[in-house]
């Protein structure tokens, strides 16, 4: 489970991001991001339309898993960055854990979120 204080809480946030971020793309997943300086802690959300999976229970199951995810690499980010990871396709629901990662992490580094090893 993500902390409390690594969550988006209300809307306008998420829409400066979506206006202002930068955006790094996979075949399933989008990554939207920005750097936060008026904040001590990076943000994370989750966003999965109805469209791609209907059922509730499906779109919380993709959510937990990405946030889980992302709660494992958020040390290793450079903060704050707020970051929105927008799922798009429903195949997301049947990706083995490994893949989603991989493709998880690949979208960080493309976006050039971690730290610098130096």
């Amino acid at each position: 489970m993500l902390a409390q204080k690594n969550r988006f809480h209300g809307h306008g946030s998420l829409r400066y991001l979506y206006k202002n971020g930068g955006a790094a793309r996979s075949r399933v997943v989008t990554l939207k991001y920005i750097h936060n300086p008026h904040r001590s802690d990076s943000r994370v959300a989750v966003v999965i339309s109805k469209k791609v999976l209907k059922s509730a229970v499906r779109r919380n199951r993709v959510r937990r898993r990405i946030y889980e995810i992302v709660r494992a690499e958020l040390p290793r980010l450079q903060t704050p960055t707020d970051l929105v990871l927008l799922v798009f396709a429903g195949e997301v629901l049947t990706m083995s854990q490994d893949e989603l990662e991989s493709t998880i992490k690949h979208l960080l580094r493309s976006a050039d979120l971690y730290k610098s090893t130096s």
